[in-house]
C-alpha cells in the first residue's frame, strides 16, 4: 500500500494579500513629484497670468470661460480619475453654483438699480456671504445624497454614468418649465454688478478674469495634497480593488462619496465664476451635452494625472472656439472622433505624452531608430 504523497504548501497565499494588492495597485498609479507638481504649477501660472497682455478683450473673456471649464475638470479628475467614477452630470453641479450666483446678483442689482422686479425668494441669496457658501454647500449636499443612495447600492460603471445624464436631463426640464422664477430656457442674464463691481467694466473683467485663474491654481494644489493624502491613495484602492479595501474595514461606498461630492463643489464653485465673467447661464449650460464635453476634456488631456484635465479642457476649448465659427454644424463631429482617437491612440490622454526614455515619444523614437538601423 502506497503512502500518499505530501503536497507542498503553496506561497502564493502571503503575497496576495488585499494590503499587499493594495501598496502595488498605488505604485502605478502614485501623484507626480513635488518637484513636478511645482514646476507644472508654475508653467500653468505664468501661462494663464500672462494671457491678458496678448489677447484682446473678446478673447480675454473666452479664456476666463475656459478657466472656468478648466476648475469642472479638476474636480472630475479626481471623482473619474482618481476614483473611476463616471460623471456624466458634473453640468447639474456647475449649473447649481451659477443659478444662485446669478441670483444673488440680480437680487443685489434690483436694490442698488432698480427696475424690475425680482422673485422674493432669491432673498435668501441676498447676502454676499450666504450666497458665496451656498454655491459650494448646496452642489456639495446633492452631490452626498445622490451618490450616497447611489454606492450603498453599490451601483458603478455605465448604471452610475446613466443615472448622472438622467439626473442632468430632468433638472434642464425643471429649469426649462420655471419661465416666471428662473427665467425657463432664457436663462437668467442682464447682470450690472458683482459683488459691488461693474461687470462690464474693462479693468473689473481682467480682475474677475484673475479670480478665475486663482481659484483654479488654488484647486490644483488641492488635488496634489489630495492625491498624496491616505484618503487619495484609499480612493485609487477603492478604484482598483472594492472588495478588498471592504475587507479591511473600510466603506468603499463613503470613501466614493467624498470624491463626488468634492467633485461637485468644485463644479459649483466654477459655476459661480462663471456668470460674471459671461453673463448669462440658461439651461443649454448645464445639460446632458455639456456634461458630455466636460468628460471628453478630462479624457483628452488625461485623467489620472494632474495637470491633464486642465490641459484637455484648455486646448479643447479653445479649438472649440475657432472650428466652431468656420464649421459650425460639424463640431459636434470633430468631438467625437477626437473621444474616438484619445480612447484608441492615446488611453492616457495628452499627459501620457512623455518626451523622456520611458515615455510614448521616446520609445517612438527608439523605434523608429531600430528600423533605421535594420533597413541600413
Amino acid at each position: 500500500m502506497s503512502t500518499p504523497t505530501k503536497q507542498p504548501v503553496q506561497p502564493a497565499l502571503k503575497e496576495s494579500t488585499p494590503q499587499k494588492v493594495k501598496k502595488q495597485r498605488l505604485s502605478v498609479v502614485n501623484a507626480p513629484t513635488l518637484r513636478t507638481a511645482v514646476l507644472g504649477l508654475a508653467a500653468l501660472a505664468a501661462v494663464l497670468l500672462a494671457a491678458p497682455l496678448f489677447l484682446s478683450t473678446f478673447q480675454l473673456t473666452l479664456m476666463a470661460r475656459l478657466v472656468c471649464y478648466a476648475i469642472v475638470a479638476v474636480g472630475i479628475g479626481i471623482a473619474w480619475g482618481r476614483g473611476g467614477m463616471l460623471t456624466l452630470g458634473q453640468g447639474v453641479f456647475f449649473g447649481i453654483g451659477a443659478y444662485i450666483m446669478a441670483m444673488h446678483m440680480l437680487y443685489s442689482d434690483s436694490i442698488l438699480f432698480g427696475g424690475a422686479a425680482v422673485p422674493q425668494w432669491w432673498a435668501i441669496f441676498a447676502n454676499p456671504v450666504v450666497a458665496l457658501l451656498a454655491v459650494i454647500a448646496l452642489p456639495g449636499l446633492v452631490a452626498f445624497i445622490l451618490g450616497f443612495s447611489i454606492f450603498k447600492r453599490r451601483i458603478k460603471g455605465a448604471y452610475f454614468a446613466i443615472v448622472n445624464q438622467a439626473l442632468a436631463a430632468a433638472v434642464v426640464v425643471l429649469l426649462v418649465g420655471q419661465q416666471d422664477s428662473l427665467g425657463g430656457s432664457n436663462g437668467l442674464s442682464g447682470f450690472r454688478s458683482f459683488m459691488g463691481f461693474a461687470v462690464y467694466d474693462p479693468i473689473n473683467r481682467i480682475m474677475f478674469y484673475f479670480t478665475a485663474v486663482g481659484v483654479l491654481l488654488a484647486l490644483v494644489v488641492f488635488s496634489y495634497w489630495l492625491m498624496r493624502s491616505r484618503y487619495g491613495e484609499l480612493l485609487v484602492a477603492t478604484r482598483d480593488a472594492e472588495e478588498r479595501v471592504r475587507f479591511l474595514g473600510y466603506d468603499p461606498a463613503m470613501v466614493k462619496t467624498v470624491a463626488y461630492v468634492v467633485a461637485a463643489m468644485i463644479a459649483g464653485i466654477a459655476g459661480a465664476l462663471f456668470v460674471p465673467i459671461v453673463g448669462i447661464i440658461s439651461p443649454a449650460e448645464i445639460g446632458v451635452v455639456p456634461s458630455i464635453v466636460f468628460v471628453i476634456a478630462v479624457a483628452a488631456g488625461g485623467r489620472a494625472s494632474l495637470f491633464g484635465p486642465i490641459v484637455g479642457a484648455l486646448v479643447l476649448g479653445w479649438v472649440e472656439s475657432t472650428l466652431a465659427q468656420s464649421f459650425p454644424s460639424m463640431w459636434s463631429y470633430f468631438q467625437g472622433a477626437i473621444l474616438v482617437a484619445v480612447i484608441v491612440l492615446l488611453p492616457g490622454g495628452i499627459a501620457s505624452l512623455k518626451i523622456g526614455k520611458q515615455g510614448k515619444l521616446g520609445k517612438f523614437r527608439r523605434a523608429t531608430h531600430k528600423t533605421q538601423e535594420a533597413t541600413s
